[in-house]
């Protein structure tokens, strides 16, 4: 499975969101504190385990905003 992370730099902080599901985000003053947070909240919503591994791979940047591509095997 591969899921969109958006990490947006706010001037303050970052926000990293995971705009597939509703109210996985997260705000941090530092961006790898924000992902990690989104990372652990998609688990907790998708019902993974600690131990699952998702790996992190940033795709691209626009302006100030980062794409990062969450990628796990998730059974449906």
């Amino acid at each position: 499975m591969v899921i969109d992370l958006i990490v947006t730099n706010t001037g303050d902080g970052f926000t990293a969101n995971v705009p597939s599901i509703n109210g996985c985000e997260s705000w941090a003053h530092k961006e790898d504190d924000a992902i990690n947070n989104a990372v652990d909240f998609l688990r907790y919503y998708l019902n993974l385990p600690k131990e699952q591994e998702i790996k992190i791979d940033r795709a691209r940047k626009n302006s100030d905003k980062i794409i990062y591509k969450l990628i796990f095997h998730k059974e449906l």
